[in-house]
């Protein structure tokens, strides 16, 4: 299912096989809530070299519906994308009031984006949904605490997220799907350290750390990482939820990292942040207006192949929405070359080098 091929230092590449094939790690995982990643489709990301993807099992649930996507023929046909999918279970919801109802030791009442109508997720329900989907990796049902909450509600949330994911792998029956337990914690040591504990004896096919990202700042965050990274096995793949700033997927790699996913990249490019070897630049600013440089200098991707950052930033002043698309696919190339440039260091031995030299050039 997992192999360890190389390390350097803590980096570590390897293959994690499931039932659309093969990838390598680390890799990075665009966000595909409800089945496409924003301005791209299922050919560009051929093209892109994006060979994993994650979508979101309860939303999928809500709308189209299981039935919808099993007439299809099953969640990568209908979508037309057949590398990996992940599938979260819709825990990230929790901290969301639209959505939110109810917490309990029985599961979770949400509210619908779509229609406002109620519904009772329980982990017997959230696997029931996701080996209906047929993803190749689906997530437990965990308990996401939201960053300002107490330590008496964290401490709720560990224990909830443990015995949710024991009713998870028991409810768990398409076998050829691999399931990802979560460690959850907040920013405390000691919960990070009881919560990675509890979930890795539960001997899952990989383990994720959830509940960061919202607000912590890379330094706490990466704090909580090193608290839970030394408990995770190390012939199970490693898995930080809700990641993806460049910088980001460099420091996590250097910390033994396997899998990242975000809506970072998408995100800010739909507001006019371009990625360069240098760091992220505005490219709304008036600076660029006489830029006639592609978006990265030296970037082999069709956008700066054919097109300047003075055209891309007439387009963005003049409205035209096409350039929303052109950064997009740029910074999803940058990403992934920075991903297969990261797995080539750790090869090579050299990933240290490889992290040095990437933090000497860019900036935010």
């Amino acid at each position: 299912m997992f192999k360890l091929t190389k390390t350097s230092g803590k980096a570590r590449t390897g293959i994690l096989k499931t039932a659309h094939g093969k990838v390598e790690t680390p890799f990075f995982m665009p966000v595909a809530t409800k089945l496409n990643v924003k301005l791209l489709n299922s050919h560009d990301l051929k093209q892109l070299k994006i060979d994993s993807l994650i979508a979101n099992a309860f939303i999928l649930y809500l709308q189209p519906g299981l039935e919808l996507i099993k007439k299809a023929g099953g969640v990568h046909t209908f979508m037309g994308y057949h590398g990996v999918l992940f599938t979260d279970s819709g825990g990230f919801q929790m901290v969301s009031d639209n959505f939110l109802i109810k917490i309990d030791t029985h599961g979770v009442k949400f509210r619908s984006p779509f229609d406002h109508s109620i519904h009772f997720i329980t982990p017997e329900k959230e696997m029931e949904i996701q080996n209906a989907l047929g993803s190749d990796v689906a997530m437990c049902l965990d308990y996401m605490p939201r960053y300002e909450d107490k330590k008496a509600s964290v401490q709720e949330s560990v224990q909830l997220t443990y015995d949710w994911a024991k009713r998870c792998k028991k409810a768990h029956k398409n076998m050829k799907q691999l399931l990802f337990g979560i460690i959850q914690g907040g920013n405390y040591k000691e919960l990070r350290k009881k919560s990675a504990e509890f979930i890795t004896s539960l001997d899952f096919d990989g383990y994720a750390i959830g509940g960061l990202g919202l607000g912590e700042g890379s330094e706490k965050m990466f704090t909580a990482v090193d608290s839970v990274i030394n408990y995770m096995p190390k012939n199970k793949p490693r898995y930080l939820m809700g990641i993806g700033t460049p910088q980001d997927l460099v420091k996590g790699v250097s910390k033994g990292i396997d899998i990242f996913d975000s809506c970072y990249v998408t995100r800010h490019s739909r507001h006019e942040v371009v990625f360069t070897n240098s760091g992220e630049i505005r490219l709304g600013k008036g600076r660029f207006a006489e830029d006639f440089q592609p978006l990265n200098p030296g970037c082999t991707c069709f956008v700066c192949k054919n097109f300047t950052r003075a055209y891309i930033r007439h387009l963005i002043k003049i409205n035209e929405q096409g350039w929303k698309r052109l950064i997009t696919y740029h910074n999803m190339h940058f990403v992934s070359q920075l991903m297969q440039n990261m797995r080539k260091a750790i090869k090579q031995g050299k990933f240290k080098e490889f992290e040095k030299e990437f933090f000497k050039n860019y900036r935010s």
